[in-house]
């Protein structure tokens, strides 16, 4: 099968929709960002950011980005879910990006899948540190938003190279990943 290149006008075809940026990117913090309660870290002392990955990858889309918080994902609330969906609700973008810690990432999907939003919705996190040099948060960012763009709307997780739908997915710690209920 031979890949076609995509073309600068095609590739704002999919970037672009009545002049406003496609993509909307939520930070919650979590390890990709380098937050980690559980092993003693100084919270704010991470080195690293969700900008810092698309700007070392030379990306050539449009984005928007946000930070709603920095949190271990152990001490999301309800509260802060209600904060995260409010704001893909005032969203002028139908493609979002949520950055979030693996250890409760399913519970905030699961949230969002129940709230019905009527938007294309991507969780993605890692289980190494986002600065680390064997870290999985870069793969599994660019593979977010590369699916993304081409899934439809509902709420989905995307980790170790697969995407997942909100309620049929569990993390498996044992082998660290996410697995569809069927494994």
């Amino acid at each position: 099968m031979r890949l076609l290149p995509i073309t600068d006008i095609t590739m704002k075809r999919l970037i672009f929709k009545n002049g406003e940026a496609m993509i909307n990117i939520i930070t919650t913090g979590g390890t990709i960002e380098g937050y980690d309660n559980s092993r003693n870290q100084n919270i704010g002392r991470t080195k690293i950011s969700i900008s810092d990955f698309l700007i070392a990858a030379n990306v050539n889309f449009e984005y928007t980005m946000k930070s709603l918080f920095k949190k271990d994902s152990r001490e999301i609330t309800e509260n802060d879910r209600l904060k995260i969906s409010e704001q893909i609700l005032v969203s002028k973008s139908d493609k979002i990006l949520v950055t979030h810690g693996t250890y409760t990432m399913i519970d905030t999907a699961a949230y969002l899948g129940n709230q019905n939003l009527k938007k294309t919705i991507v969780l993605v996190g890692s289980f190494i540190f986002g600065n680390e040099k064997e870290s999985d948060a870069p793969f599994n960012l660019g593979y977010a938003i590369g699916a993304l763009q081409f899934l439809s709307p509902a709420v989905y997780i995307a980790m170790n190279g697969e995407i997942f739908q909100w309620n049929k997915v569990h993390k498996n710690l044992a082998i660290n990943k996410f697995q569809s209920h069927a494994n």
